[in-house]
């Protein structure tokens, strides 16, 4: 029993010899942690200013002077443990990890894929703070870009979260990219106005708004001979703001409809003629001219009969439809009498 408790002091001797033994080597590596820590402010400070000093934008050179910041204290942490632990080497501990770095790459696939694509939008910098872009089917002004998700705020005040990786592999509408933004608004005018005179008209009434560009220049053309009006297109060009888009173009529809007014040119309503040929009545036309939806005749042109004598036919045939209708009938053309 005595050789046995023997034994185990001896051990507790060695274990405790070794630990102060140790002592200087762990006070050193905490030092260089601890100096590390420190360093790590500066390097963060050192970065931001040369990347601020390089023209990149400051969220740009917020969020890599914390990778750097990170990454400092990191080296020191792996530094430190080479102090205490002679013989532990960074890539021992990678490869410790095995599977389970694995594992951690798969849970966290989706938080890395958007920090990636972050990283990726704020180094080629395809869109800025400040930006007003249409993105899934959201529009508005870019607040801010961080590694993992981008601010968009929306025109009826909004935040939208957008998760980069979204930004880095969807299209992208970016209504700001240039300095200038075409617009256009279909005006329909009667087909017995003068079509030049209206395109002057309407051309005049967007030269009067102070805010579209003068270069370059608004132009009116036709596009469209429509059902009832011919369709004139009116363009212009804006600067890109939403704000300034809205606005002129209320202002151009403004004056382009009181300038038409003004002028007597007639906007019509959607309307339909419906042509009804019962050729009956003797002020149904002359039939021996072709006229809308009825062919010019070729042969003898009958005289127009009136209304009694038809209904008179009507009743003696007996089954709706006088001689000379079926006669018609059966060259492919029902003429249908009107009450």
């Amino acid at each position: 029993m005595e050789a046995y408790l023997s034994e185990i002091f001896a051990s507790a001797n060695q274990i405790g010899a070794q630990i102060i033994a140790r002592i200087p080597y762990l006070l050193l590596g905490l030092l260089v942690i601890i100096l590390f820590l420190f360093i790590a402010g500066s390097v963060q400070s050192l970065v931001e200013k040369l990347l601020k000093k390089a023209g990149r934008r400051d969220n740009v050179a917020l969020v890599f002077g914390r990778l750097a910041r990170w990454s400092t204290v990191i080296a020191g942490f792996l530094l430190g443990l080479m102090v205490v632990l002679p013989g532990f080497s960074p890539a021992e501990l990678l490869a410790s990890l095995g599977i389970a770095s694995v594992a951690i790459g798969f849970a966290f696939k989706d938080i890395l894929q958007n920090f990636l694509a972050g990283m990726l939008l704020l180094l080629t910098a395809p869109i800025e703070e400040g930006d007003q872009i249409v993105v899934s089917g959201h529009e508005g002004t870019i607040e801010n870009i961080y590694t993992r998700a981008t601010y968009l705020r929306t025109y009826d005040g909004r935040l939208v979260l957008i998760p980069n990786t979204k930004l880095f592999t969807n299209p992208i509408t970016i209504n700001t990219a240039a300095d200038r933004r075409r617009q256009d608004f279909d005006v329909g005018i009667g087909y017995g106005d003068d079509m030049d005179g209206a395109k002057k008209q309407i051309l005049e009434a967007i030269q009067s708004v102070p805010d579209v560009l003068e270069e370059p220049a608004p132009e009116v053309l036709a596009t469209e001979l429509a059902d009832s009006s011919v369709v004139l297109r009116a363009r212009w060009w804006v600067k890109p703001q939403r704000s300034n888009v809205v606005r002129v173009q209320d202002k151009v529809i403004t004056a382009i409809k009181t300038r038409l007014d003004k002028e007597g040119v007639d906007m019509p309503y959607p309307t339909q003629v419906m042509l009804f040929h019962d050729q009956t009545e003797a002020t149904d036309g002359d039939r021996s001219r072709q006229r809308e939806g009825w062919p010019k005749g070729s042969g003898t042109v009958p005289e127009p009969r009136p209304v009694g004598s038809v209904k008179a036919d009507t009743k003696a045939n007996g089954n709706g439809q006088s001689e000379k209708q079926n006669a018609g009938a059966s060259n492919g053309r029902v003429k249908m009498p009107v009450a």
